[in-house]
């Protein structure tokens, strides 16, 4: 079973709808216990980064998500649930889970592209360059995935940034440590090679294969 964290954060329908199109069983819960029975757990989410770690810290998730990590189980952080796994976001002043180090920022004033103004938040679809890693084996060249965010993520090891794209700079879009892995983008609103990285997630066993 694919654990889904419910903090209050949007979207989560569309994974479980995604994860039921690939015939894998899954559960949206804020219930530790039930979390729990889970093999993976998937961290979504669109909002804002000061409610999200409220909500985590009112149902004693962060702590719980902490431990998850730590126990070596496979995590994929999506959107803003790859945001609050780093130490700080600028998003409301928030410190956040501090599973990673590193910030999120938001994206600067006056970002350009051939000499037009490019719009925040940043809405539509991208090519990520990805490194090697089994979550993202097998996608076809030139995929493009789905984002929409006004915030990215900076980490402070740039060894662990394994997708990056192009909005006016160049911006982390991909992290991986471990048996955790985060995107930026939305895999679950990102046609066939959305589902084939929520697919390879699912077959992950949090290491170096799959």
């Amino acid at each position: 079973m694919i654990g889904i964290i419910d903090y209050r954060a949007g979207n989560l329908t569309s994974v479980a709808r995604a994860l039921q199109k690939l015939g894998q069983p899954c559960r949206i819960t804020d219930d530790p216990a039930v979390l729990g029975e889970a093999t993976h757990l998937i961290f979504p989410g669109v909002g804002a980064a000061g409610e999200a770690m409220a909500h985590l810290q009112g149902k004693g998730l962060d702590r719980w998500i902490r431990q998850w990590v730590r126990q070596g189980k496979p995590l994929l952080g999506i959107c803003l649930g790859t945001q609050v796994i780093f130490d700080h976001s600028e998003e409301n002043d928030t410190p956040c889970l501090g599973i990673l180090k590193g910030s999120v920022r938001r994206f600067p004033a006056g970002l350009e592209k051939d000499g037009l103004p490019l719009k925040i938040p940043h809405m539509g679809w991208n090519e990520v360059r990805f490194k090697n890693h089994p979550v993202f084996a097998g996608l076809p060249k030139g995929a493009e995935f789905y984002f929409v965010h006004s915030y990215y993520p900076a980490p402070a090891d740039e060894g662990s940034i394994i997708g990056t794209v192009e909005y006016g700079l160049t911006f982390c879009a991909a992290v991986a440590q471990g048996n955790l892995v985060a995107v930026q983008f939305h895999p679950e609103k990102s046609g066939n090679p959305g589902l084939a990285i929520l697919a390879n997630f699912c077959r992950w066993r949090g290491n170096d294969a799959q």
